[in-house]
């Protein structure tokens, strides 16, 4: 009698498209463990990142705004959340696998730094050799969750996790071979990821009062539309029809919607990433976590992994420690450890 998951098995090799992953064929986890009665292994993996502590940590760690008041603001939770829909809806249409797909969505920024991108950038300055929020949320997976054991995911969604970033020019299609992810549904990842943070840090930056949106460039809007929903159809239906044009060999975009999209991007740099403002709050991001650099590393014994320090060295338990901190937590201990508490009067 076939258990439940090998009905689930049966029902991929049906259903999805000859260029999709199944689970029954993944190649593998980093350590063989016996396959769940219910569920198959792509299934299982999206429910482990689920279920992990620094899935639960990204609802407190800056996505733009740091540290936000406001209930609206994105975190990097809704990010992920926001990412992972768009993905699913792509794969969806495509016939792809849905929860590799959803899986990869959702560990692809396990490994981001709190204060958003401007803290990966102080910690890639203060750490020996540079810091990618990729490869340590690919650490994170494989090492750091369940006290040292990791998640041991299966590899298509490792390999999702590790090849998401699209680097500096922006792009998330047209990659080389070497830097794409192995599998389709790995390489919707990049376009999901670009989509919804296109889209959402427009209408984050228009809650704040940066933008408004007669300032968004005209030819990118009059191109992918003149609300978020709008350009969000706009792009998701771009993708899925030009890769299936393409016969899924590969994640495509047109080149006029490409062109449309990165414009916006480069325009939010310009307007949102690096105004005055922005940068204000990056130098109050370098001041707090260079001095926890420092502090924690004087103290490895109070707030570093010891095994860590033992197997690898101090600047990769120092980065651990760093990076996986929220943002109210690294403001809380840097009060703790560099602001003096007023003495009581009698």
């Amino acid at each position: 009698m076939t258990s439940l998951r090998e009905q689930l098995e049966a029902r991929e090799r049906e259903i999805l498209a000859p260029q999709a992953a199944r689970s029954a064929e993944s190649r593998g986890r980093l350590r063989p463990e016996k396959e769940d009665d219910v569920r198959p292994a792509f299934q299982r993996d999206r429910d482990r990142i689920i279920h992990c502590k620094a899935f639960r940590r990204l609802k407190h760690k800056t996505q733009v705004f740091f540290a936000p008041t406001g209930d609206h603001y994105r975190t990097r939770l809704t990010h992920t959340l926001e990412v992972s829909q768009i993905a699913r809806t792509i794969a969806k249409v495509l016939r792809l696998h849905e929860e590799l797909t959803e899986a990869i969505a959702l560990g692809h920024d396990l490994g981001h730094t709190p204060f958003g991108h401007a803290g990966e950038r102080v910690i890639d300055a203060l750490v020996p050799g540079g810091f990618n929020h990729y490869e340590q949320s690919l650490r994170i997976v494989d090492v750091l969750e369940n006290d040292g054991r990791g998640l041991n995911l299966t590899w298509e969604v490792r390999d999702g996790i590790a090849k998401h970033s699209k680097g500096k020019s922006g792009t998330p299609v047209g990659m080389t071979g070497a830097l794409r992810a192995s599998t389709i549904e790995g390489q919707i990842m990049r376009v999901a990821d670009l989509i919804a943070y296109v889209n959402h840090d427009i209408d984050d930056a228009t809650r704040a009062g940066l933008l408004k949106a007669e300032d968004l460039p005209g030819e990118p809007v009059a191109i992918l539309g003149g609300s978020s929903s709008a350009r969000i159809a706009t792009l998701v239906k771009d993708v899925v029809t030009e890769s299936l044009a393409g016969n899924l060999t590969e994640i495509r975009m047109s080149d006029r919607v490409l062109k449309a999209v990165l414009d916006l991007r480069s325009f939010l740099f310009d307007a949102v990433y690096e105004n005055t403002i922005a940068t204000a709050e990056f130098k109050k991001a370098s001041g707090i976590l260079s001095g926890l650099w420092e502090k924690v590393r004087e103290r490895p014994e109070e707030f570093l992994d010891l095994k860590t320090i033992e197997n690898e060295d101090l600047d990769a338990a120092a980065r651990d420690f760093l990076a996986g901190m929220t943002d109210r937590y690294a403001v809380r201990l840097y009060e703790q450890l560099f602001i003096p508490k007023p003495w009581a009067i009698e």
